[in-house]
């Protein structure tokens, strides 16, 4: 059974629809990584999920529960990092992220707020107070505050976003951990290469659609573009007539051929190197490179949308 169903969610603001009929399942204990252009919908989805937006149609189930019927017993499964810093500015670090640990009913437990707090680099910091605190430094306490009642699910809305290199080194770091310890993690991000990296399943969402969820590996294969790049040792005027029909051009004033490969990638990349070898083209190198999935995200929604998520 999926951890999360979301099913015919729709969010309509007077005359204006911001989710249309969204359809999805996250799996127990994967990392998703939700992409799309700002006002594609992602924050309003994982809102609704969180029970922080209430939805015009459809439903939805945490680990089995529906999250109006069972509000209480779904929202304690569930870790939400906003993009915006909410915090009592006058409150210390400690006082701030133990607090949040008691809102949802869970033991005190000092061990647990230590461990956190070390693995955020904010040990150091427990007794200062918020605004004494770097916006950095603030973010690592949101983040605190959501894994402080130790919830089976965690929602990271663009975690990394305008934050220093050491504290997303820090955070994809945690997330490695806690996905090692049972733990779902549904992000958006900005940065794409790390949902490339990161990221089990990848979900594209434009105009409050979902247009398509697909794993990320799977996704990369069937439309990432891989091109074999073949660099010549004397530049050619025109392709051999032995590569008429296949997908392949010229670049770099003849100097190149580009092939774009297909599923059986390494029997046409034998064959085209046979076919010049057979019309007496020299090779000097070959290479092959492969889209990376942010230029499938941009090829999906729009080269407007550059890497934005």
């Amino acid at each position: 059974m999926p951890i999360i169903s979301i099913a015919s969610v729709a969010k309509s603001y007077g005359g204006f629809t911001a989710l249309h009929d969204i359809d999805l399942e996250i799996e127990r204990g994967e990392i998703f990584a939700l992409l799309g252009p700002n006002g594609a919908g992602k924050t309003t989805l994982i809102s609704i999920v969180c029970g922080a937006v209430s939805m015009s149609r459809g439903n939805v189930r945490v680990d089995g529960a529906d999250i109006l019927r069972d509000y209480r017993v779904t929202r304690r499964k569930i870790g939400l990092v906003p993009q915006e810093i909410a915090l009592d500015i006058f409150a210390t670090v400690w006082s701030t992220v133990s607090f949040s640990r008691s809102l949802f009913g869970r033991p005190k437990d000092n061990a647990h707020i230590e461990r956190l707090l070390r693995d955020l680099a904010l040990w150091e910091k427990r007794d200062a107070k918020i605004i004494e605190l770097s916006g950095g430094m603030k973010r690592r306490v949101m983040i605190a505050k959501a894994l402080a009642h130790e919830p089976d699910i965690l929602f990271l809305d663009e975690p990394t976003a305008g934050v220093d290199v050491e504290l997303r080194r820090d955070m994809w770091g945690l997330v490695r951990r806690l996905r090692e310890n049972g733990v779902t993690i549904i992000l958006t991000t900005h940065y794409i290469e790390e949902a490339e990296e990161m990221a089990d399943r990848v979900g594209f969402m434009k105009g409050g659609r979902l247009v398509l969820v697909e794993e990320k590996t799977a996704l990369m294969r069937k439309l990432g573009n891989r091109r074999l790049v073949l660099t010549l040792a004397e530049p050619l005027r025109a392709l051999p007539a032995a590569l008429e029909g296949w997908h392949a051009e010229l670049e770099d004033g003849g100097r190149r051929i580009a092939y774009a490969m297909s599923e059986d990638a390494e029997k046409g990349a034998a064959q085209i190197i046979q076919r010049l070898g057979e019309a007496g083209v020299h090779i000097k190198d070959m290479a092959m490179n492969e889209s990376s999935l942010e230029q499938i995200f941009v090829d999906l929604v729009g080269s407007d949308a550059g890497s934005q998520a």
